[in-house]
């Protein structure tokens, strides 16, 4: 064994917190925020109705909010990659 006092987490694991890895990845892709809270605010949605869902069958609502949070994902990420290519090709070309 050496003398020193070594990490015994990897780098990787040190470096950055989870906060820290959220802040960041806000500020390169800002859609990804939205689409975290998207996916929440359709599960909060899905819950609420499951409650209220009258003489739907449960596998029809959960599909149906499966739908529903799967589209809100998708089109943050298309989003997320528009203003990426954007950013990458138009605003570096004006510039």
């Amino acid at each position: 064994m050496s003398s020193s006092q070594e990490s015994v987490l990897p780098p990787y694991e040190t470096e950055d917190s989870q906060a820290s890895k959220l802040i960041r990845k806000s500020k390169e892709s800002p859609f990804v925020p939205v689409g975290i809270a998207g996916l929440a605010a359709v599960v909060g949605y899905g819950l609420y109705k499951l409650k209220h869902r009258g003489d739907t069958k449960m596998s029809v609502h959960l599909i149906h909010m499966r739908v529903a949070a799967q589209g809100f994902v998708v089109g943050a990420m298309t989003c997320g990659v528009l203003y990426s290519m954007y950013r990458e090709y138009l605003a570096k070309s004006k510039k």
